[in-house]
């Protein structure tokens, strides 16, 4: 998708972007990879989280690349569910591919504090 170049792509939204993208990325690859391993990694509350993670993700770039007035509020809801989502995954932490994502979920959860906090125009 193309990125719409507006006055207010500032840097801070610009690098929000890229961890909100990584975080969605991360929780995609992670979900499939739990699918994979089977036994203890098919727990539901975790990969329901994962899949809101990634959803709210997807949503809060799309808004981001849109320059929507929302973008303050989706950020807020992404900080919040990608921090749930690294707290959920902490049980799994000795695992290397569950911690990239647990990474990328924190990554993305202090960008999105950032931007939430930024007033409107």
């Amino acid at each position: 998708m193309m990125m719409l170049k507006t006055e207010s792509m500032t840097t801070e939204i610009q690098t929000c972007l890229g961890a909100i993208t990584e975080c969605q990325k991360a929780c995609m690859e992670s979900m499939a990879y739990c699918m994979s391993k089977g036994g203890k990694y098919i727990d539901v509350s975790i990969m329901s989280i994962m899949r809101d993670c990634a959803e709210m993700c997807m949503m809060c770039a799309n808004m981001m690349r849109g320059n929507s007035e929302f973008v303050g509020r989706s950020c807020m809801l992404c900080y919040q569910i990608s921090e749930k989502c690294a707290a959920a995954c902490e049980n799994w932490s000795d695992d290397k591919k569950i911690t990239e994502c647990i990474i990328a979920c924190r990554k993305c959860a202090q960008y999105c504090k950032v931007i939430s906090t930024v007033p409107a125009n």
